[in-house]
């Protein structure tokens, strides 16, 4: 794949914080344009250390980064908050914001220090809690609505940003099954219909499979698969990342690969 084929490009980089002990080493991967890319892998492996080097919240001790070819070190902050937009794991909203006045930061980068509020940042924002599916919510205070709705009005945020890349850090944890997946149908949508590229850090298997058009697994701060997640997941490869016995089957609704764990010490396993 050349630079022109992916939106992000990882050469060689090695992460760590502070003066801390490497935490990812040796790190090169592609990121498809136009791809929803998941990074797997078990706690503490650098999924999400990864993600914040894509984002610049950290810098690499060795290689580089490259955003649409070019250096992502490089990118002027506000260019680049125009391209690449960040959903982290526990984003906090000021005390008692509005949805649609939380939503209206995302508008921000687009603005000059002189600029004023303008009809074409009215019809973003609102376009985007409509796409995101919290226009009704509008007036309410964030802090009042639920986990799920809270994603969402992030999410918002990231839309009216107008980026090409959407970074979604474990977007689905403390959400219950059916928001996990409205989430991950929103995102998967605004892959196919707006031609963003979307990355994400997840732990569920059978729903990175399901999502992902391109698969990263991490195991000890190394990459050690990517590609197709037909091609990628295999029993082999789950018991080698995870230590679970499992076995791989199609997923009745799609056909893409659906992790099911050996039933061990369960009576029904028993013959």
């Amino acid at each position: 794949m050349t630079d022109k084929q992916a939106a992000l490009s990882l050469r060689g980089i090695t992460l760590g914080y502070g003066g801390g002990a490497d935490i990812c080493r040796d790190i090169s991967l592609e990121v498809p344009r136009g791809s929803f890319t998941v990074i797997l892998g078990p706690n503490a492996c650098g999924k999400s250390t990864v993600l914040k080097a894509m984002a610049r919240l950290l810098s690499p001790r060795a290689g580089e980064i490259l955003l649409e070819g070019r250096e992502l070190a490089k990118w002027p902050t506000g260019e680049l908050a125009r391209h690449l937009g960040l959903l982290p794991q526990s984003a906090i909203a000021p005390d008692g914001i509005r949805v649609v006045d939380l939503v209206a930061r995302g508008r921000s980068p687009h603005q000059g220090l002189f600029s004023r509020w303008s009809a074409e940042d009215e019809r973003v924002v609102a376009e985007a809690m409509e796409t995101a599916g919290v226009l009704d919510l509008s007036q309410r205070v964030v802090q009042e609505l639920s986990g799920g709705q809270r994603q969402r009005v992030w999410l918002a945020l990231l839309l009216a940003q107008q980026t090409d890349v959407l970074l979604l850090d474990e977007p689905t944890t403390f959400l219950d099954i059916a928001h996990q997946y409205s989430l991950l149908n929103l995102s998967d949508r605004l892959r196919r219909e707006g031609g963003r590229t979307v990355v994400a850090v997840l732990h569920d298997l059978n729903q990175a499979c399901r999502y992902a058009t391109h698969l990263i697994v991490m195991k000890d701060g190394r990459v050690v698969a990517a590609g197709d997640p037909a091609e990628v997941m295999n029993a082999e490869l789950v018991e080698d990342v995870y230590q679970l016995p499992c076995d791989v089957i199609p997923d009745p609704q799609t056909g893409t690969p659906m992790v099911v764990p050996h039933a061990q010490g369960h009576p029904a396993a028993v013959v």
